[in-house]
C-alpha cells in the first residue's frame, strides 16, 4: 500500500527558499530605510511618522530599491565563480604590473601629485572639510591601524593620546592655567607632542598590555574615559570643562623664513599631507621588518609567538606608543587651526569612530585605513549639502551603523585589505583557522 507525502503548503514552501527569504530581508529592509528617512513623530501624533513614511507614494521607491538590492544579491550568489572570474581578468594585468617598483613609484607620485593639485580648485568649504573632517581623522586612522591591524589589539581608548596632543599644544603655548618654564611656537612643540602621547602610550601600556582581547579593550575604554574626566574637572590645569582658549597658530621662523599659517585651511593640509607621506613610508618599512613579522605572529597566536621567543609586551608597548604618535599629531594640529579644545570632544564616540574608519577600510592595511577615512568623513559633509532620501544630520549613525552592517556581510575584510588579511577570511570562511585576530586567544588570560 503506497503512501502519500503530505502535502507542504504554499507559504511554508515559499518561506524554504533561500531566494524568498532573502527577497523579504531586502523589502524589508527598504521599509526600514524609507521610515528612517521619513517624516518624524510628535508627542500628539506618535505614529504619524510610520504612517507618513510607509503609507506615502515615496515608498514605492524603497520597496523598488529593496528589490533591485535582492536581484543583485541573488545574482551574486548564483553566478559568484563567474564574477570572480571576470574580476581576476580585469584586475589580472594591474596584479601583474603592481610588485614592479618602477610601476609602483610612478604610481605613488601620480597620487602625490593628484593630492597635491586637488585641494587648490576646491572652494574654502571643502577645503575646511578636507583637513578637519577628512585629513586628520586619515592620520588618526593611519595610526590606530598599527595597534589594531598590525598588533591585533583592541583598543577603545585612542582618544587618550589625541587629547595629550592637544593639550601639549596648549601647555608649550602657554595657554594653559599652568605655565611652562619657556613658551614655544606650537611649530616647534610638535615634538614634544609626539613624544608626550608616545609615553602616554608606554605608561598605559606596560601596566595593561599583559591583557588579551576583551580585557583589554575594557581597560583602554577606560583610560580613554579617564582622560575625559581628569580634563573636564582638573580646573587649576586644563582650564576644566569650559576648554583652552587662545591656543596660537603655527609659524615658523627660522633662517629668515617668516611664515604664519592663520586661518585658511590650505597650509594645514600641506602640513599634513607632508606629515602623512613620512608616516606612510616609516610604517611602510615597520611593516616589512622584523617588528612588523612580530607584530603579525603576536596578532596570529600570542601563545606561539612567546614561545618562539619574541618578547610580547615589549612590541605590543611598541605598537602602542608608535600607533600614539600621530595621534598626538593630530591632536596639536588640530588644537592650533582651531585655537580651541575642549573636554567634551573627547568621548568615546570619537576612538570607536577611528575605529570603524579602520575596519572600514581594511585593518592591516594602510591604503585602506586612507580610504576608509576619506569615505566615511566625506559622506557626511556630502549629505549635509546634498541631502539624498530625505537625509537628517540626526540620523547619521544610523546610517553608518547601516552601511558598517553591509559591509561586514559581504565584504568582511574591508575596501582594501592587506593581503594577509584577506586570505585569513577567506580561508576562515573555508574552515580553515580563524580570522578574529583581536579576540582570539589560544591560552588563559594573563
Amino acid at each position: 500500500m503506497s503512501t502519500v507525502a503530505p502535502r507542504v503548503p504554499l507559504v511554508r514552501r515559499v518561506w524554504r527558499s533561500d531566494d524568498a527569504r532573502r527577497g523579504f530581508a531586502c523589502v524589508a529592509g527598504g521599509l526600514v530605510l524609507a521610515v528612517m528617512t521619513g517624516p518624524s513623530g510628535s508627542g500628539t501624533a506618535p505614529t504619524s511618522g510610520f504612517t507618513g513614511s510607509l503609507f506615502h507614494v515615496r515608498v514605492v521607491g524603497f520597496v523598488l530599491f529593496g528589490l533591485v538590492l535582492w536581484g543583485l544579491i541573488t545574482a551574486r550568489s548564483r553566478y559568484s565563480s563567474q564574477v570572480r572570474a571576470f574580476s581576476a581578468k580585469v584586475t589580472a594585468a594591474p596584479r601583474r604590473l603592481l610588485p614592479d617598483r618602477r610601476v609602483r613609484r610612478v604610481v605613488y607620485l601620480a597620487v602625490l601629485g593628484f593630492a597635491i593639485y586637488y585641494p587648490t580648485i576646491l572652494n574654502s568649504f571643502w577645503q575646511e572639510v578636507l583637513v578637519d573632517q577628512i585629513g586628520v581623522y586619515v592620520l588618526l586612522a593611519i595610526g590606530l591601524n598599527v595597534v589594531v591591524g598590525y598588533a591585533g589589539l583592541l583598543d577603545l581608548g585612542y582618544v587618550a593620546f589625541y587629547a595629550i596632543g592637544a593639550y601639549s599644544a596648549a601647555y608649550w603655548t602657554g595657554a594653559l592655567p599652568i605655565h611652562p618654564l619657556f613658551h614655544l611656537n606650537p611649530f616647534y612643540a610638535i615634538p614634544l607632542a609626539i613624544l608626550a602621547a608616545m609615553f602616554a602610550g608606554v605608561l598605559l601600556g606596560v601596566p595593561t598590555l599583559r591583557l588579551r582581547g576583551d580585557y583589554l579593550a575594557i581597560v583602554t575604554l577606560g583610560a580613554g574615559e579617564i582622560i575625559q574626566i581628569v580634563a573636564t574637572n582638573l580646573q587649576g590645569v586644563t582650564g576644566g570643562a569650559q576648554g583652552v582658549i587662545g591656543i596660537p597658530h603655527f609659524s615658523v621662523h627660522l633662517f629668515g623664513i617668516r611664515y604664519s599659517w592663520g586661518l585658511d585651511s590650505l597650509p594645514y593640509y600641506y602640513l599634513l599631507l607632508g606629515f602623512v607621506v613620512i608616516v606612510l613610508f616609516a610604517f611602510r618599512s615597520l611593516e616589512n621588518s622584523r617588528v612588523g613579522r612580530a607584530w603579525v605572529a603576536i596578532r596570529e597566536d600570542e601563545v606561539a609567538a612567546e614561545s618562539a621567543g619574541i618578547n610580547v609586551l615589549k612590541y605590543k608597548v611598541m605598537a602602542f606608543a608608535i600607533g600614539a604618535s600621530t595621534s598626538g599629531f593630530a591632536g596639536m594640529l588640530e588644537a592650533s587651526k582651531i585655537s580651541f579644545v575642549e573636554p567634551s570632544d573627547l568621548t568615546v564616540q570619537f576612538s570607536i569612530l577611528i575605529l570603524v574608519l579602520v575596519i572600514f577600510g581594511g585593518m592591516g592595511s594602510l591604503p585602506g585605513a586612507i580610504v576608509g577615512a576619506a569615505v566615511l568623513q566625506w559622506l557626511p559633509q556630502f549629505l549635509r549639502i546634498h541631502p539624498l532620501f530625505g537625509f537628517q544630520q540626526q540620523d547619521l549613525y544610523m546610517y553608518l551603523g547601516a552601511l558598517l552592517i553591509v559591509m561586514m556581510i559581504f565584504r568582511p575584510e574591508g575596501i582594501i585589505p592587506s593581503r594577509r588579511r584577506k586570505r585569513e577570511i577567506g580561508l576562515a570562511e573555508h574552515g580553515v583557522g580563524h580570522a578574529d585576530a583581536m579576540g582570539h586567544t589560544s591560552g588563559p588570560v594573563s
